[in-house]
């Protein structure tokens, strides 16, 4: 079992995940998505994959070992482009990441909570919490 702190990497990411998916729902192609609502959905977006990115550089590392079908460092490797070279970021990279890369993500980071050793207080209190509204999923590794 794995660090109590790695929980709250993983909500954040997971939260962050979920969010990404709701300003990037009904686009059918990467410039609709961009240019919407004057690039609010996009902006969102580019932020919460900043966080993802910070996110997985908190995690353990012999607990992201055990998932090398995630490119580890890649995410934290975007984190780093994104935050230092806002021009020359490629948009179809970002889309295809958002449509392509973080189901996967979700799914492991999903499986990963099961391996990590928490009180589960500390879990309901999360999900209690607005902050973490969009992944009340996770309720169901809760044991009432």
């Amino acid at each position: 079992m794995y660090n109590t702190k790695n929980l709250s990497y993983i909500c954040t990411m997971l939260e962050c995940i979920e969010k990404i998916f709701i300003y990037s729902s009904n686009f059918d192609n990467v410039e609709d998505f961009i240019w919407a609502n004057d690039q609010q959905n996009y902006n969102a977006s580019w932020g919460l994959l900043l966080a993802i990115g910070e996110e997985s550089k908190r995690l353990d590392i012999a607990l992201k070992n055990e998932y090398p079908q995630i490119p580890w460092r890649n995410i934290a490797g975007m984190r780093n482009f994104l935050a230092h070279d806002y021009r020359g970021i490629d948009y179809d990279l970002v889309y295809e990441v958002i449509n392509n890369n973080l189901p996967n993500l979700k799914e492991v980071l999903i499986e990963m909570v099961s391996k990590v050793d928490y009180d589960q207080s500390l879990l309901r209190d999360a999900l209690d919490s607005p902050y973490y509204r969009h992944i009340q999923y996770l309720r169901n590794k809760l044991h009432d």
